[in-house]
């Protein structure tokens, strides 16, 4: 290993220097004093350079939000059942033997149209037998009314007593009240046949017939259920509402299933397919119970829905989210920013210069993954959303921005924002 040691000449010259220095010199101590001061300043700057640094801990790295305000829609979720707006039983009205089947199982079927044909041979002899008495009846009547009309001159000439016209005109009244008898029973009896023709009294789906051909049918000694026919072209939906939600719903001036000219929105109603996708067409409410179930607490709830390609089976439990509220103008925050403790919720509030506030907050109802705040913030505050747990009020944070969905460019939610037209 090889070291360049300094030229010896250099520090002969140094020593002769330093050799010249005497003590009782004045220049000489000048001198010496300033090698000193030289030594003393390198040493110093030595020691400063060398010397650790102290190290400043960084400050605790925040996700921070903007707070906004938006309109935020408030629905109520419940299970609902769906069943048909019409739902009708076709019965046997007269009794008879089944002779005939006029419709195709399951298919569509209008109003007035002839569904079975029951043996109608019975029927149609009691009609011709009510018509022949009447026939009889009607000939009595006219025999007393010739018989009044010959007798009332006769006993104006006093030419027939008055017992002769009585009788008369007793007979002609006895034979008017054979005939208004005679034609009821002839209508009784025409009705009765007519109801050997099994008729729809709506318009829909027709199920399979109860009861085959041959059968015995009747309301009295046979099977009276034909079959059944469904009007599902709109059906209604039944569910239950709570107490809490109504009284909540009453609080805001809501009324379901009616239009209020006072508010800029209208309460519907939505349902789930059995998939799990949204139904396209919304309803509106048209039944509420006016009292509840003592046993429940709650009160039976009904909504038209419209269902043009019966998509909609009647029987089918469906999920079923009513608007009950739009909030205008609402501030909702992520309720992961939110902390709950005994005395309230908090929420740690970002001031200008970056140190962090413990601020209390009034709470609303969650909307998703959003909690909207009916007091204690303002729009354009920044508010703490991730990393709040290490923070303490009056600490100095650095706030950085949370990241942005890439799929509605917000942090929050917006399957329960309002949609704008």
């Amino acid at each position: 290993m090889n070291f360049n040691l300094p030229d010896r000449s250099k520090w002969i010259s140094f020593k002769s220097v330093i050799q010249k220095i005497k003590p009782g010199n004045r220049k000489s101590k000048r001198a010496w004093l300033s090698i000193v001061l030289i030594i003393l300043i390198i040493a110093a700057a030595l020691f400063f350079l060398m010397k650790p640094k102290t190290q400043i801990p960084p400050l605790p790295k925040v996700e921070v939000e903007e707070v906004s305000t938006e309109d935020v829609n408030i629905y109520g979720e419940y299970v609902g059942r769906i069943r048909a707006q019409q739902f009708v039983e076709i019965h046997a009205r007269v009794e008879g033997y089944l002779e005939k089947m006029l419709f195709k199982e399951g298919s569509y079927i209008e109003k007035g149209q002839t569904l079975f044909i029951i043996d109608p041979k019975l029927y149609e002899a009691h009609v011709n037998k009510a018509r022949a008495i009447l026939n009889k009846a009607q000939t009595q009547e006219r025999k007393a009314k010739h018989d009044l009309d010959r007798i009332t001159p006769l006993f104006a000439q006093n030419a027939a007593s008055q017992l002769d016209l009585d009788n008369a005109m007793a007979a002609y009244e006895n034979a008017q009240a054979e005939v208004t008898v005679s034609k009821a029973d002839l209508t009784q009896a025409e009705l009765t046949l007519g109801y050997t023709r099994v008729t729809s009294p709506i318009s829909g789906y027709i199920s399979e017939r109860v009861a085959d051909i041959g059968t015995l049918v009747g309301p009295t000694g046979g099977k009276s259920l034909l079959a059944t026919v469904v009007k599902s072209d709109t059906v209604r939906v039944d569910f239950s509402m709570t107490a809490l939600d109504y009284l909540r719903g009453k609080d805001r001036n809501v009324n379901l299933g009616s239009a209020d000219p006072n508010r800029k929105w209208n309460s519907f109603v939505t349902i789930t397919l059995a998939d799990g996708s949204e139904y396209p067409y919304k309803g509106l409410v048209d039944f509420a119970d006016p009292q509840v179930d003592p046993k429940t607490g709650t009160f039976s709830v009904r909504a038209e829905m419209p269902n043009p390609d019966k998509s909609l089976l009647p029987g089918e439990f469906t999920k079923v989210k009513v608007l009950l509220d739009v909030r205008e103008k609402a501030i909702d925050v992520p309720t992961k920013a939110l902390v709950i403790e005994k005395n309230g919720a908090y929420i740690f509030v970002v001031r200008p210069d970056s140190v962090v506030e413990k601020r209390f907050v009034e709470t609303g109802p969650e909307v998703g993954n959003n909690t909207i705040v009916e007091r204690g913030l303002a729009k354009g505050e920044k508010i703490v959303v991730e990393g709040y747990h290490k923070l303490s009020h009056g600490m100095k944070v650095d706030p950085v921005a949370a990241p942005v969905s890439k799929e509605n460019g917000s942090t929050q939610p917006t399957a329960n924002k309002k949609e704008e037209d």
